[in-house]
């Protein structure tokens, strides 16, 4: 209660007019409603507000539509896109009698958590993502039964240094990485970006160009606990969509816009901790893990296949995951190497000390997409899965110049969506542990993507006009 008194202070003291109450879908996109101050109280607050469940991808039918959504009085953060002044709360999706709803996402990532305290194994995960991202200037595609495009373009891409008028100054092929002005034409844009990020209750960290040749770009948030890190997530992709429109521009997160240019990730760094202390670190240890890390990673890369019909949920996504471009098709555990599905990043300190998965792609529901790794990693310690043992690794050498050689013989990442999915439909058993996730929400989850699947198998594609019009 005294977290809710705190939000009618600020409702008081800002002189508010506006509450806009955010939460996600199954598959990850945010939504909204908007409640003017004026009907909100203490109990309101606490007890939430109906919405129409049945107009929600993956939720409800219509003959049992009415659900609700609670704000959660800790997020409370003022929102600089809504005219009001605006406070904006996440929210959970719940049931009519306050019941959690199974299919919530945000309800699934704080059930990963509490299962986490229940094993006993640690007390807190700490993640910290990396969301890739491109700003095009101009945007234009449709399908029809007739005729079907994509154009994007970019004004910094190497394709228009012929165009007139022109003053040079393009990012070439593949060299967009850290360069500086008046090559990345889009530090300003991106600092925009990280102004409204920090007013959202984000932790800035850093900001730069990315290495693809027109308008990929990163900014770096502070790492957090699982569901606030998700939380984060939702809002970073909200202030970069509506900072690019302001703009006159638009974002994009999909995995692979662009033909033969490095793709979007959203690469997860990930540790565990007990009473304060970071249970992944061992100085004795391969690149400073513990036996519990390393037994994390087994858990991660066993179901790996699975995990990415959550972590890598669209059909693009494995676009993306095709070898080179640091693309990490590698199922191995590497020190440093970008190549792997998992990275240990050289670290500073104990408290630092983590592994990142770096095959997570930023169309991935955050919620379900963390709360899934965690529990593949949890069920790698519970079976103690030596990942050396599983011929994940560790490999030291240089996996991106010696791929398919004799030297280096590695499992890879799915191919498809299609293989993910039916992957996941085989093993998805650990995701049930401690109800953290349900049959149902999987089984809605796998229709969902199989739709999506169907749906681009079905169109005829233009490269297809290209390869085989005149056969």
């Amino acid at each position: 209660m005294a977290k809710v008194d705190r939000v009618l202070e600020m409702i008081a003291e800002k002189d508010i007019r506006l509450l806009d109450l955010k939460f996600a879908d199954v598959l990850g996109m945010l939504h909204h409603l908007t409640v003017p101050v004026e009907v909100v109280d203490a109990e309101q607050l606490s007890q939430g507000f109906f919405f129409d469940g049945s107009s929600i991808r993956g939720f409800r039918g219509i003959a049992e539509s009415d659900m609700i959504l609670r704000p959660d009085p800790a997020t409370v953060v003022c929102d600089p896109f809504v005219e009001g002044p605006a406070l904006s709360l996440m929210a959970d999706v719940l049931e009519p009698g306050l019941k959690e709803y199974g299919r919530d996402p945000r309800g699934v990532a704080r059930r990963a958590e509490e299962y986490l305290r229940q094993t006993g194994i640690a007390d807190t995960s700490y993640w910290g993502v990396e969301i890739e991202f491109f700003v095009f200037d101009n945007v234009r595609f449709q399908t029809g039964p007739d005729a079907s495009f994509y154009y994007v373009d970019s004004a910094e891409a190497h394709w228009n240094s012929g165009r007139v008028p022109n003053g040079g100054y393009k990012v070439k092929h593949q060299q967009g990485y850290l360069r500086a002005l008046p090559i990345d034409e889009q530090t300003d844009l991106r600092t925009a970006m990280t102004r409204q990020m920090q007013a959202l209750g984000l932790v800035v960290e850093r900001h730069h160009h990315e290495v693809a040749s027109a308008g990929q770009n990163e900014i770096n948030f502070r790492f957090s606990t699982l569901t606030d890190t998700a939380d984060k997530a939702m809002l970073y992709k909200y202030a970069v969509k509506n900072v690019a429109r302001a703009h006159g521009k638009t974002a994009t997160f999909m995995p692979k816009p662009l033909y033969r240019n490095s793709g979007n990730g959203m690469h997860c760094n990930q540790s565990l901790a007990k009473d304060g202390v970071n249970l992944f670190y061992d100085p004795n240890g391969y690149a400073n893990l513990s036996q519990i890390a390393l037994w994390y990673i087994g858990g991660l890369l066993t179901h790996a296949d699975a995990l990415l019909a959550i972590t890598n949920p669209t059909t693009n996504s494995y676009k993306r995951l095709v070898p080179g471009y640091e693309a990490p098709t590698n199922l191995a555990f590497s020190r440093a190497n970008r190549s792997a599905a998992i990275r240990i990043p050289v670290s500073l300190s104990p408290k630092t000390t983590r592994i990142e998965f770096r095959t997570p792609d930023p169309t991935a529901n955050p919620y379900l997409a963390l709360a899934a790794q965690l529990m593949a990693g949890l069920d790698g310690i519970r079976r103690r899965i030596d990942p050396t043992a599983a011929g994940f690794g560790p490999v030291d050498i240089d996996i991106y110049h010696h791929a398919g050689s004799a030297a280096v013989q590695l499992k890879h990442v799915p191919s498809s969506l299609r293989q993910a999915v039916e992957a996941l439909k085989a093993d998805h058993e650990f995701l049930l542990e401690g109800d953290v996730f349900s049959e149902d929400l999987i089984e809605t989850f796998i229709a969902l993507k199989e739709d999506e699947i169907r749906n681009l198998e079905t169109h005829p594609h233009p490269v297809e006009f290209e390869m085989y019009f005149d056969n």
